[in-house]
């Protein structure tokens, strides 16, 4: 390209183009096109001075520029394409996100997604009160279903039945308020569709007080007692509980990974951890026989660092473009072989909304994990089915990245004892007992969809979840649970909150046996790799 004709057309139209993007252009003999781009970043974005994130920002304008030219100047411009990111497939017509919806949900062999993609952020109108309304009502018609299949419940009425003084009856309410009376008695004010009721929880039953001391706000559940209209006495406290009646198996010997919290991007992010694990994934580790039998890669949120998620991260920041970010991420995956079927979900940190439940990865930025052959793309949380075969229906998993967890692991008193948020799993165990991944409304920010997407419906088989950056394995009512470690050293931030992480620390289930190994790629001093056996008693 003839630079000084580039230079001087730019100053003739009252432009200064810098040196990187200048760069950009370095390898195209076309210079006219390469006017008629820049005039075509001045006319969208009215800058004078054209710099390299512009054309990056403004990706959209350039790729329906490309896909309007003749195939002989889009041949021509081909280096230009790549320098810009611009795959042959992304300048062509882009794929509707419904279409990709449907063939991640039809296509990916044994992989079913069974939850429901949630909506984008817009409705159609302004979020008002009305819609957590009808939000928190559907929550309790559905939750109340789930506790009317406990049998302990028996003879239930609604709270504006209760007449005169009545013994022996049981209700389902959600918790409105929690306190301690003068007499240290615990005291709720619990509401279904009919009204209001005061419960009482004694003091001197130390067993139910221990229960009680669990219940969370905003929570749905059944009470057994007696009272009157104004007054319940509880002499038991029923939670939904989520409960298996069996351990799948699996017929066939494969094998499951579970990651989450790469965020890549970091300055802190382990990339020569990621790369060895990536190496043991290829088969280049000797005296691995198993490695050609692992076949699913669940990644649960976090996968890139992101931008401005917590004051001066950029300060913390290797890589300060959320799409290149993605780039990245898609080249270190993309070197995974092609028979591992990768499960990837966002986190707080993808660039999708904060509000829950959240959406597929945003294409304008994460476009490079979308053209990954052997790549599922999920929302957070997420039930989905793998592992099927002929005469065996494969395993429910329940994906969550784990935003609402620092809330009850600060707030119930039980999980403060244990410093939760060093034990994850017990957190875990908590939100499967609410049958609700943030019962509580404070503990997350909710998109109020018609629908609950965070509540538990359906009992999964593996409860998988990230955020933490804790490993922890367990097992709750037949329930598998999986928390994963991170592969980025601590920060700042983290250090202020107590967190003590777990590095590059990799689950693998036995989908056969169901028995757990944890990989660790993490290099000690000597550069040795360790491999945990963990004997999990799944009785417990």
């Amino acid at each position: 390209m003839d630079t000084k004709k580039i230079l001087k057309f730019c100053l003739e139209n009252g432009l200064l183009l810098d040196k990187d993007a200048l760069e950009l252009f370095s390898e195209t003999c076309n210079t006219e096109s390469v006017k008629l781009i820049i005039e075509k970043i001045k006319s969208s974005t009215k800058q004078k001075i054209i710099t390299k994130n512009i054309f990056y920002e403004n990706k959209g304008e350039i790729i329906k520029f490309f896909s309007d030219l003749p195939k002989e100047t889009q041949k021509e411009l081909e280096s230009l394409k790549i320098n810009l990111g611009l795959s042959i497939e992304i300048s062509k017509e882009k794929i509707s996100l419904n279409e990709k919806k449907q063939n991640y949900s039809e296509t990916k062999s044994d992989i079913k997604i069974l939850s429901p993609f949630p909506p984008v952020s817009s409705q159609g109108h302004k979020i008002d009160v009305q819609d957590f309304v009808k939000f928190f009502r559907n929550r309790f018609f559905e939750m109340k279903k789930i506790l009317q299949g406990h049998s302990e419940l028996d003879n239930l009425v609604s709270i504006n039945k209760i007449f005169g003084n009545r013994h022996g009856i049981s209700i389902i309410g959600m918790i409105c308020s929690k306190s301690i009376t003068k007499n240290k008695n615990m005291i709720f004010e619990v509401e279904d569709f009919t009204g209001k009721i005061k419960i009482i929880v004694s003091k001197e039953k130390k067993e139910l007080y221990e229960k009680a001391e669990e219940i969370c706000l905003d929570s749905v559940l059944g009470f057994k007692g007696a009272g009157n209209g104004e007054i319940f006495f509880a002499n038991d406290i029923i939670f939904p509980d989520a409960n298996l009646a069996e351990k799948k198996k699996s017929p066939e010997e494969e094998y499951a990974l579970f990651l989450g919290d790469l965020h890549l991007g970091s300055k802190r992010f382990f990339k020569q951890s990621f790369l060895k694990f990536i190496d043991y994934l290829n088969g280049n580790f000797p005296n691995t026989p198993e490695v050609y039998k692992i076949k699913y890669l669940f990644i649960v949120g976090d996968l890139v660092t992101g931008i401005g998620n917590y004051p001066n991260q950029e300060e913390d920041l290797e890589v300060v473009n959320l799409e290149e970010q993605f780039s990245l991420l898609a080249n270190l995956l993309g070197k995974i072989r092609k028979d591992v079927k990768i499960i990837l979900s966002p986190g707080n940190h993808d660039g999708v909304r904060l509000m829950e439940p959240q959406p597929l990865f945003d294409e304008k930025y994460a476009w490079p994990i979308y053209n990954l052959e052997n790549v599922t793309i999920t929302s957070n949380p997420c039930f989905l089915n793998f592992g099927s075969k002929e005469n065996f229906d494969g395993f429910n998993v329940l994906t969550y990245h784990g935003f609402s967890f620092q809330y009850y692991a600060n707030s119930v008193q039980k999980l403060i004892q244990k410093k939760a948020m060093n034990c994850p799993e017990e957190i875990m165990k908590y939100v499967l007992k609410h049958r609700h991944l943030a019962p509580t409304h404070a503990s997350t920010q909710y998109f109020p969809t018609e629908e609950d997407n965070l509540l538990i419906k359906e009992v999964p088989d593996i409860f998988v979840s990230a955020h933490t950056h804790k490993s922890g394995v367990s097992v709750y009512n037949n329930i598998l649970i999986i928390s994963t470690s991170c592969w980025e050293a601590m920060t700042p931030y983290q250090e202020k909150f107590g967190n003590e992480p777990d590095h590059c620390k990799v689950p693998m289930l036995n989908l056969k046996t169901r028995a757990i190994k944890i990989l660790d790629f993490e290099e000690n001093e000597r550069g040795v790799d360790k491999n945990l056996e963990i004997n999990l008693n799944e009785n417990k």
